[in-house]
């Protein structure tokens, strides 16, 4: 599946963003926190936040401040993404 959100995520050109934090949750880290359950990268920027099963679900909390709709799981292995905007797995 695709969405018109990930068009740019698909061109040939594209690189995927630097991650901010590669150690964990860049918002967890600031609060002194490691409570994550899983990481998420913004393929926008490469904010790395942590997913809605942990306490402070910063990775949609990033999405409603930016508006930067597609984001992947920040672990080995899986390989999907998730669109804010369309709500569903691109």
């Amino acid at each position: 599946m695709s969405c018109v959100h990930t068009v740019a995520c698909d061109a040939p050109d594209w690189t995927e963003p630097a991650p901010d934090s590669p150690s964990g949750c860049a918002d967890c880290e600031a609060l002194g926190a490691r409570v994550w359950a899983h990481l998420r990268l913004c393929l926008t920027c490469g904010h790395v936040a942590c997913c809605d099963s942990s306490p402070y679900r910063h990775a949609t909390g990033h999405f409603r401040s930016t508006q930067h709709p597609v984001i992947r799981s920040y672990e080995p292995g899986p390989s999907w993404r998730w669109c804010y905007v369309d709500e569903q797995i691109v």
